[in-house]
């Protein structure tokens, strides 16, 4: 029998039933494998939906990597996996806190340490520099990344723009004036059980001992290249206004909501002024950055890439 251990955190739920669709078939009678699932649990718990003030109070923490309290695992620090899942979601283009406290901690380390590990996410759209620190965790803590699954939401920059803080602020994701359902769709929730059919042959040909990634020809993942700039960008700057609300004081004090309110309005303005002047630009640049733009495509989508030549394979 092998054995699994699931780490994760859904404040939405969405992450969850992606997840429950890829365990779907190594949680089968017969598939030889034995799953463990371990939700991480904040202390206090985060809210959802998030009142607007808190939301925004949880900027400066997400960005700078700052955990909160988390309850104890379930699980023993000492338990042998053969392999090991994370499930995260994006916030403010950086791993959930949650996530970053498990990673961080002493558990967490030895629980992954000389471990395959394979890493989900599903967010709006960007999730590559996310996914940066996360490697870079991994690194530290001796793990050995396999692979990568991002799944974001299909709609426009535009579109989910608008959806997506609706969502988190009001609970309410469905279609509206004309915008789609905000989130992952139910489609491509459904879609995730082929990661878990190879991952289940994969394990049954003793795949997760080789250092290669077990998820590839199967779409996992997919980079818009671009976003790339905008990411780089946005999070240079997230990390500058992180500081500098962080140094205002802790989540709640005046002085750092009055700040908060101001960073709202530069944000506004500049998305509203700056970011349609750079899109024009970026798009009138493309041609002549080609090659460039596909070497950091090919990076970003490492380890399991984002080709199709096994989807047939497994598509039940």
């Amino acid at each position: 029998m092998k054995k699994i251990l699931v780490v994760e955190f859904s404040q939405t739920g969405q992450l969850s039933a992606v997840l429950d669709a890829l365990l779907a078939p190594l949680l089968a009678d017969g598939s030889g494998v034995v799953v463990v699932r371990e939700r991480l649990q904040p202390r206090p718990a985060y809210p959802f939906p998030w009142p607007f003030w808190q939301f925004m109070d949880a900027f400066p923490e997400s960005v700078a990597g700052e955990s909160p309290e988390l309850a104890p695992l379930s699980v023993e620090a000492s338990g042998d996996f053969d392999l090991v899942i994370l499930g995260y979601p994006i916030w403010f283009l950086s791993p959930a806190p949650v996530l970053m406290g498990f990673l961080r901690s002493a558990a967490g380390r030895q629980l992954i340490k000389g471990k395959p590990v394979v890493t989900v996410t599903a967010c709006r759209n960007m999730w590559l520099m996310a996914q940066e620190v996360v490697k870079q965790e991994l690194t530290a803590a001796g793990a050995n990344h396999r692979d990568h699954i991002a799944l974001v939401d299909r709609g426009s920059a535009f579109a989910t723009f608008i959806t997506t803080p609706r969502w988190l602020l009001t609970g309410r994701k469905g279609a509206f004036w004309g915008f789609p359902a905000a989130g992952v769709t139910a489609e491509d929730i459904a879609g995730s059980r082929r990661f878990g059919l190879a991952l289940r042959e994969a394990l049954r040909n003793d795949e997760e001992k080789q250092n290669a990634p077990m998820l590839h020809g199967l779409r996992a993942c997919v980079v818009d290249d671009r976003l790339i700039a905008s990411e780089k960008v946005g999070k240079r700057s997230f990390r500058i206004w992180a500081r500098l609300l962080r140094a205002l004081g802790r989540p709640g004090a005046p002085l750092r909501r009055a700040a908060l309110v101001f960073y709202l309005v530069f944000l506004v303005c500049l998305i509203l002024t700056v970011l349609p002047v750079s899109m024009l630009l970026k798009a009138a640049l493309r041609p002549l950055l080609c090659k460039k733009l596909a070497a950091a495509r090919s990076y970003f989508e490492q380890p399991s890439g984002s080709d199709s030549s096994r989807l047939a394979l497994f598509n039940e």
